[in-house]
């Protein structure tokens, strides 16, 4: 059986029973107004209220999100009566008339209206109608349905990691950066591939898709490639599914797998001159091991099996490789020494390699060398402007005694210089452009090699050429930082110094001269000091303006044409509590019900604080009021303390203070709170006169038709609809169209509507009941009104109070519309099946009740004859004080 109907099915019990309950005590004499009103409010208390909470809150709908305007999202027909009205209408509106509800042209987006639950939980948004010919007002569901309207995102576009050449095939390494979707369920769920691996990588998913690992398939090998850049991709499950990729940079780093060995250009033979003098560079031996770092580096030395002689001419830089002269050679012999230079590595056997040095007789004779100059020259120095293409620099000669043949002459060392043979004559020439920058100056080691007619006498010299670079403007301005950052206080001193930009060049003389200078678009209040780049704030900076300023540094050299480069500075203004918290509005106005719970919420109180951090933290409080209200802080909001009674205070003003945490200050602000408190229908109606139901009043039978012999009063302490009251006489139906008397349903006058006759004379109970006009429902009381008519003006009195012997039905207000109806006929039996039983339970408390009432009632007989008088007894006759019309 669903929820609703079983629901349905005990409010109809309830209902019958209490109903039954109350006609038993009314009809037994109990019916005063006090016990009437305790079982009228807790039927509808039960009946009413509490079921159509719980009942009508199982009304609930769906809607996929980023809908058009226009679509139709569900209906309140099946569910309530007409007519509908829903009370927020930002997301959708509703037909008043059919109950279909519509989207508007402001869109739902899932993941901004829900951001907390679009992974884990529905994106509910509850909504607020008002349904049915009573203003019922209810409360269902919309469920935000998720469409696949978000990509995946990585955070980083480049995701690195470092691996091991030497990692064992099937190794996994975790990556931390996966993708985010903001999508739910399959439209949030990430599938991942790579592209462009080659085989060597592949993904390991593991955890349903929580852990994402990268899985070495091949070996590595640093020397042969160091280096992989990989697509990782991925790509949700959604039904036209989206991407995002992000590069993965894979660098392989190096272990000491390879061992040193002497490369093929690494010298086996060399000639030297007899007359060498000492540190002469004889050789240079060269090894090499592919790893990297603290893996490649090589120590030379000289086997221990080199000959005494050969140890103590030369020797040999462990670091370089140099094969120097230990002293000055004075040979006139020729004779050849062997040198085994060994090359070590870490944990590596060492390589060897020979080195034959062939020592040659000194010569007995000079040769000298004529230099013909082609370039401009001074003081034998040629001078070259760098950056030119190779050319022609000089024309060398050899000049000697005829008996030296077969001279040559040759460079010594590396240098970006050629000499080239052309007809007996050398042209020494640049073997590529000449830089200043690099090396401003220089010297040409000319080698000069002679042989004798005789073939005995060998001649050796050097000759040194000087060359001088010229500069030209082809560097600009370095900066030492591209980008500066800095932070600076705001309301700073006017004109103090921020930082110092430099930028440096590596040109010479006005070519290397650098000013600097800010961008033209640059605010006026920053300056910068051509010079020395010293940049400054001539006025005081506000956080609450402008946060962040962004300057653009240009540095100019003074070359022809100029050059330049570009920095960046950032200022982050710190903030200072320099403002006051700002309130929304300076007065605050609310309504608010009095029946409103303790700790319900008033209203919302805004208030903002420009400043940052503690600064624009703001703390609210109430001050200068005892009022039953209190600031919750961290919501921003307004509450009761306690419960409200309009007829007690109606109005209340507070004063609230807002205060910041900023330091060494606090700054404070005030605004005004008035509260409304809007009446509800809590008070039934008080009737002042008669003051008892046994008063009694005397009527003449000379009486005119028309005049009023008495008046109803009573007050109501509600306001508006609440307190206006009507007047109804009730007569049971023998005693109908007997009475000559009338009651105005207004005034409460009691009029004679005809001339009293005979048959009038006799008493008269006239049974009024009160009522106000309070919805849904009006709060009434009842009275009786005693009236005598008789010759004799003598005072009347009553012996005990009339009893009414009519129905019940005559108190009830106009019945109301079911809360919910139920559909299913397949219910009926059952219903009646409850029904009589709980007839038969009421039938048992009957008759319990009339034996309690038996002697209840004896028991007031006897109080009675001793003339106890019920509470509020005044005289029937009206007082000047609630009326004037005699």
């Amino acid at each position: 059986m669903p929820c609703r109907f079983r629901l349905l099915l005990l409010s109809s019990a309830l209902t019958l029973c209490l109903g039954t309950w109350v006609t038993c005590v009314r009809a037994m004499g109990h019916g005063t107004p006090d016990n009437m009103n305790w079982a009228g409010l807790l039927q509808n208390l039960l009946v009413v209220v509490h079921l159509r909470q719980i009942i009508c809150g199982s009304v609930w709908f769906s809607i996929p999100e980023e809908q058009d305007s226009g679509i139709l999202a569900g209906s309140l027909s099946k569910h309530f009566s007409p007519p509908y009205q829903l009370l927020t209408q930002e997301y959708l509106w509703m037909d008043k008339n059919t109950g279909n509800f519509y989207t508007t042209e402001q869109k739902m987006d899932r993941e901004a209206l829900c951001p907390e639950e679009t992974k884990a939980e529905e994106c509910i948004i509850l909504h607020n109608a008002v349904v049915g010919p009573l203003g019922d007002l209810i409360q269902f569901p919309v469920i935000i349905e998720d469409i696949n309207d978000n990509a995946p995102h990585f955070e980083n576009s480049e995701i690195h990691l470092k691996v091991s050449e030497d990692v064992t095939v099937g190794t996994s390494f975790l990556l931390d950066d996966q993708a985010q979707d903001r999508d739910a369920g399959p439209n949030g769920e990430l599938h991942y591939h790579l592209q462009d691996s080659d085989g060597v990588f592949s993904l390991k998913v593991a955890e349903h898709g929580s852990v994402l690992m990268l899985v070495v398939q091949t070996a590595l090998d640093r020397e042969t490639r160091d280096l992989y850049q990989i697509v990782l991709v991925a790509t949700d499950c959604g039904s036209d599914s989206l991407s995002a990729t992000a590069t993965l940079i894979v660098t392989v780093t190096d272990v000491n797998d390879n061992c040193p060995s002497f490369s093929s250009d690494s010298p086996r033979s060399v000639t030297i001159p007899g007359d060498s003098p000492k540190n002469m560079l004889v050789a240079q031996v060269r090894a090499t091991d592919p790893d990297l770092g603290p893996n490649a580096a090589i120590i030379y030395s000289l086997s221990p099996k080199v000959s005494e002689r050969a140890k103590k001419l030369f020797s040999l830089d462990s670091l370089t490789g140099y094969i120097r002269l230990t002293q000055d050679l004075e040979s006139d012999n020729s004779e050849e020494l062997l040198l085994k230079v060994l090359a070590s590595g870490h944990h590596c056997p060492p390589a060897d390699t020979q080195v034959t040095v062939s020592v040659l007789p000194k010569a007995n004779q000079e040769l000298t060398v004529k230099i013909g100059f082609i370039v401009e020259h001074q003081n034998q120095t040629m001078v070259l402007l760098e950056n030119q293409p190779p050319a022609a620099l000089a024309v060398l000669e050899l000049e000697g005694d005829s008996s030296f043949r077969d001279s040559s002459l040759a460079i010594e060392g590396e240098v970006p210089f050629t000499l080239s043979l052309q007809n007996g004559k050398y042209l020494l020439s640049t073997s590529k452009p000449l830089d200043y920058e690099m090396k401003s100056e220089h010297n040409i080691s000319v080698v000069v090699h002679g042989r004798s007619s005789e073939g005995t006498v060998i001649a050796h010299f050097r000759y040194v050429i000087r060359v001088m670079v010229g500069d030209v403007n082809d560097n600009a301005p370095h900066f030492l930082q591209s980008h500066y950052e800095l932070e600076v206080e705001e309301n700073n001193r006017p004109g103090i110094s921020l930082l110092r930009v430099s930028a440096s060049d590596a040109d010479s003389g006005y070519n290397g001269r650098v000013t600097y200078r800010l961008d033209k678009h640059t605010s006026t209040i920053f300056n910068i000091d051509p010079e020395t780049g010293k940049l400054s704030v001539s006025a005081s900076l506000d956080r609450e303006q402008q946060g962040v300023h962004k300057l653009t540094v240009f540095a100019q050299d003074r070359g022809s044409p100029p050059l330049e480069s570009v920095a960046t500075v950032s200022i982050r203004v710190l903030d200072q509590n320099d403002n006051a918290p700002v309130f929304l509005t300076p007065h605050f106005i609310f309504f608010i019900p009095e029946n409103v719970p303790p700790y319900a919420q008033v209203g919302g109180l805004r208030v903002t604080d420009p400043d940052e951090g503690e600064n624009g933290n703001t703390e609210l409080h109430v001050v200068n009021s005892s009022g039953p209200f209190v600031v919750d802080s961290t919501q921003g909001t307004l509450r009761t303390t306690t419960n409200l009674d309009r007829e007690t205070e109606d109005r209340y003003e507070l004063y609230l203070l807002a205060s910041d945490h900023g330091h060494p200050v606090s700054f404070t602000s005030t605004a005004r709170i008035t509260i409304f408190v809007e009446d509800i229908n809590d008070n039934q109606p008080k009737v002042i006169l008669p003051s008892s139901n046994s008063s009694c009043l005397t009527v003449s039978p000379e009486t005119i038709a028309g005049t009023i012999v008495t008046k109803i009063y009573a007050i109501d302490e509600d306001s508006g609809l609440n307190s206006e009251i009507t007047y109804t006489v009730v007569v049971p139906e023998p005693a109908q169209n007997r009475s000559p008397f009338w009651v105005d349903s207004r005034s409460g006058n009691i009029t004679i509507t005809q001339q009293l006759l005979q048959k009038h004379l006799g008493m008269h109970h006239l049974f009024i009941v009160v009522r106000d006009g309070g919805k849904p429902a009006p709060l009434y009381t009842t009275v009786w009104v005693n009236l005598l008519v008789n010759e004799s003006m003598e005072p009347c009195h009553l012996d005990r109070v009339p009893t009414w012997t009519g129905t019940s039905d005559l108190f009830h207000t106009p019945s109301k519309a079911p809360i919910c109806e139920v559909e299913d006929t397949r219910s009926a039996q059952l219903i009646l099946l409850l029904g009589l039983s709980m007839m038969l339970a009421s039938t048992c408390l009957l008759v319990v009740t009339a034996v309690l009432y038996l002697k209840q009632r004896r028991r007031g007989l006897q109080q009675n004859k001793r003339g106890n008088i019920e509470e509020n007894e005044i005289p029937l006759r009206i007082t000047h004080k609630y009326y004037s019309d005699d």
